[in-house]
């Protein structure tokens, strides 16, 4: 399994719906977000897309030099910029970071935004521009390899002669993620993607869209990798993590609620439609279960207000790590999590999950490092440890 945690270039807060509790969200804390993620051991991060949002190509430039080994997960957006130049960008990106770039492919799916961006085609006609497109990025970044030039003419599309002259580090591009619910990215994901994304529906309706999609890759002699988009509160007692889960949406009303999914409604995005079916705009603040624990800590509650992934895990880390075993148990690898306020949540996960199911990640805690032991050192001269043995170690010191 990959852990991925995620930098919340569209804003911050302790609460969902309110300013009350949010935090500014800048280039000092997108920072200190980074950090954390590369020192607990996360495999990369997440930057949204769209105007909700800063820019995430400038803002995960602006990190590389911040992080060590961290890779940063940044979006493509076909019709919004020429895939040639798109390769450009990619292979410098790549090689300044030292070979950190995953690529993350977003057809869009608010027309309205779309619109303000000058993009003016249908959902369909989006996935026929997203294949043309994502034809001509990987030929010419796997092309720069050899120093040559590509040729290309679509409907939609066309280059001559597009060449790169300064090759990217990973071969032969860097990798694609995508995510898509409707038959045609699941086409597109089959045909032209390295990792397939689902948002996190309950692990019957995730088995169902990868079969689907491994059927469509196996026709085409293609395997993929796949991975999961979820939010996640973790506590040590079950009771403190809905307690947190309650407190996250405890400023909305039934007003804010209807009005973000009215609003969200208005999307063609056929994955925004399966997250509002989950919750059915369902919202009672003294029973944030009631309706919206869509399976056993599965809970559907960030979706009331949240457009996109909009389902978190709850529960103890024995708990969470048990669902994330159930959905791996389904063939997915990439966990892109994220938790709010996302600073606190990482090294909460870390610290209560990683454990569990990445020990590999922790292994540097486990080490001295130029501050001391892990852990505050007991009484002047005891080093904390873990488990019965840390135990014993203590009694005999104190003995």
């Amino acid at each position: 399994m990959r852990f991925f945690w995620f930098i919340p270039t569209h804003g911050d807060s302790r609460y969902l719906g309110t300013s009350q509790g949010a935090r500014v969200a800048d280039h000092a804390y997108f920072r200190q977000v980074a950090v954390a993620a590369d020192t607990l051991g996360f495999e990369g991060v997440l930057l949204p897309t769209g105007r909700s949002c800063e820019d995430p190509w400038v803002t995960a430039a602006s990190l590389i030099d911040a992080t060590r080994k961290l890779k940063f997960l940044v979006a493509l957006r076909p019709g919004l910029m020429q895939p040639a130049l798109a390769a450009r960008m990619a292979a410098t990106f790549d090689r300044l970071s030292g070979g950190r770039l995953l690529i993350n492919l977003v057809t869009g799916g608010d027309a309205d935004e779309l619109a303000g961006d000058g993009l003016f085609v249908d959902h369909k006609e989006r996935y026929r521009l997203s294949r043309e497109f994502l034809q001509i990025w990987r030929e010419v970044l796997a092309a720069g390899h050899d120093g040559q030039a590509v040729d290309f003419a679509g409907d939609h599309l066309q280059v001559q002669q597009a060449r790169l002259l300064y090759p990217s580090i990973q071969r032969p591009y860097p990798p694609l993620f995508f995510g898509g619910s409707s038959d045609e990215a699941h086409d597109l994901a089959a045909e032209l993607v390295d990792h397939y994304l689902t948002w996190g529906e309950p692990p019957a309706a995730v088995a169902d869209k990868l079969a689907d999609v491994r059927a469509r890759a196996a026709a085409r002699g293609r395997t993929l990798n796949y991975g999961i988009r979820l939010h996640v509160i973790v506590r040590e007692t079950e009771d403190a993590a809905w307690r947190a889960a309650k407190e996250l949406i405890g400023h909305l009303s039934p007003a804010t609620v209807a009005a973000a999914q009215a609003r969200l409604g208005k999307m063609d995005s056929v994955g925004q439609r399966r997250m509002a079916a989950l919750h059915g705009g369902r919202f009672d603040p003294d029973n944030v279960r009631a309706g919206l624990e869509v399976y056993p800590h599965l809970w559907a509650g960030v979706g009331l207000v949240r457009g996109g992934a909009g389902t978190a895990l709850v529960g103890t880390p024995e708990q969470v790590a048990g669902l994330i075993r159930e959905y791996q148990a389904l063939g997915l690898e990439d966990f892109i999590l994220s938790g709010y306020p996302h600073l606190e949540e990482a090294y909460r996960f870390a610290e209560l999950v990683f454990p569990l199911l990445a020990p590999a990640a922790m292994k540097r805690n486990d080490q001295p490092t130029l501050t001391g032991p892990f852990g505050e050192i007991l009484a002047n001269g005891i080093v904390p440890g873990r488990g019965p043995a840390a135990a014993a170690t203590v009694a005999a010191a104190a003995s």
